[in-house]
């Protein structure tokens, strides 16, 4: 079966045509609300990965490899992905989406707690990078189950001709977790000295992401599970991988630009301001808290216009722009003038926006829904935990080895290419192509 022939067979979505209701708006409201509060514990670290550099490894390490270090535990996360998402995917398809989709914010808030809590390498040595990694990869296998996991919940709810719209709901409220991070780091950085950020406030934002997770746990208890199609005769996982790979190289193909582009352009781009443009992190913190703000309305305007023009359409337009984009726009953003910056990084926000808004339609729509959980968590989270979580990593690497400050863009661009050559082999027919 070719990649072409198995994307046009796949079924559309299962709810049948008809108008949001109250109910409709009360799934999307409250999905969106738990993913803003569990990708807040996720991401929280990175927002103070130069901190954190300075208090888990030891003082007299450079700066550089102190960075690197700090980012291969955020990588780490990344790499749990996978195998929590086939796990609580796995279980989704067989127990029901709301299960695992209550769960993984559990899951997410205590490793979260327990990072606030940790003593540093002062204190007890090699042990704390140790544990910090242990705790990095608790929540790495818990975020895996939340988006791929959130998107089918999502669409299971949603009326067919609506799909874009729901799913770039959801999305819109998972960015807005990442925008909430940021604004914290933002609120820490500015009330606090340095000294006090490394001392006690440095705790506060990780404690704080236990009571979010608790809140959103509450509201998705209040969910309703969706209707879905008969269960696999045998494992899903064991399904998807024995009769649809050809499904997952599309899914991870089509992927590898938002996860590159994302995380560097709004996950390691704090620390890049700092070290390539001598911003203060308060700053840099605010620069990209200000430009993700236009995040949100793009990925709910993107999803509603899938609807009407298709997903393909849209996400080719943000793999093309991404290629010839990424170097002119972080060009943009290597300067001193404020205006230039964000300049450059509000063009990364429509791109990326863009991508995003059309992403979560068109990977669900191509899934069977018997096992929709867990051809997307695969596809999905292989993808992100790979590309997504190493390329912070790389990037730091890459400029240190190269002494170019715009290498990341080298990245973005490659990325696109992946992309676009996976998109060209997609010939389904989306909900509104």
């Amino acid at each position: 079966m070719t990649m072409s022939s198995l994307a046009e067979s796949a079924p559309a979505p299962s709810t049948p045509a008809r108008i949001l209701g109250t109910r409709d708006y009360k799934t999307l409201a409250l999905s969106a609300l738990g993913g803003t509060l569990e990708f807040y514990d996720f991401v929280i670290y990175v927002f103070f990965a130069t901190v954190l550099g300075g208090l888990f490894f030891p003082v007299d390490m450079p700066d550089w490899l102190r960075q690197l270090q700090t980012f291969g535990i955020f990588a780490a996360g990344y790499l749990a992905r996978p195998l929590g998402g086939i796990v609580i995917a796995h279980f989704g398809d067989l127990l029901g989406r709301k299960r695992m989709f209550t769960l993984s914010i559990f899951l997410m808030a205590a490793p979260t707690l327990v990072i606030g809590l940790l003593p540093t390498y002062a204190s007890i040595g090699v042990a704390a990078p140790l544990l910090l990694l242990a705790m990095r990869v608790l929540q790495g296998a818990a975020i895996g189950g939340e988006m791929p996991g959130a998107w089918v919940f999502v669409a299971e709810h949603v009326p067919a001709r609506r799909y874009g719209f729901g799913l770039g709901t959801l999305t819109s409220g998972i960015t807005g977790g990442i925008l909430l991070g940021s604004l914290v780091a933002v609120a820490i950085n500015s009330r606090y000295t340095p000294a006090e950020v490394s001392g006690f406030a440095r705790r506060i934002p990780f404690i704080l992401g236990l009571a979010l997770g608790v809140i959103g746990y509450f509201l998705r208890r209040h969910l309703s599970e969706p209707v879905t199609a008969a269960a696999a005769a045998r494992s899903p996982l064991v399904e998807v991988v024995r009769d649809h790979r050809p499904l997952l190289l599309w899914l991870a193909g089509i992927s590898v630009f938002g996860a590159v582009g994302f995380y560097l352009m709004f996950v390691y781009v704090v620390s890049w301001l700092q070290f390539a443009d001598k911003i203060a992190p308060a700053h840099a913190l605010g620069i990209n808290t200000f430009c993700m703000v236009g995040m949100v309305p793009i990925i709910l305007a993107t999803g509603w216009l899938s609807d009407k023009v298709g997903r393909r359409p849209l996400l080719t337009a943000a793999f093309a722009l991404g290629l010839v984009g990424a170097y002119p726009l972080l060009w943009l953003m290597h300067h001193q003038s404020l205006a230039m910056i964000v300049l450059g990084q509000m063009g990364f926000v429509a791109i990326v926006g863009l991508f995003f808004g059309a992403l979560g339609g068109a990977m669900v729509e191509a899934a069977p829904p018997e096992v929709r959980c867990s051809a997307t968590a695969l596809g999905y989270n292989i993808t992100f935990g790979v590309a997504g979580g190493l390329s912070p990593l790389v990037a730091t690497w890459l400029v240190y080895r190269t002494g170019d400050d715009l290498s990341p863009a080298y990245m973005i661009m490659a990325a696109a290419v992946v992309s676009l050559l996976a998109m060209l082999l997609y010939r389904g027919r989306t909900s509104a192509a």
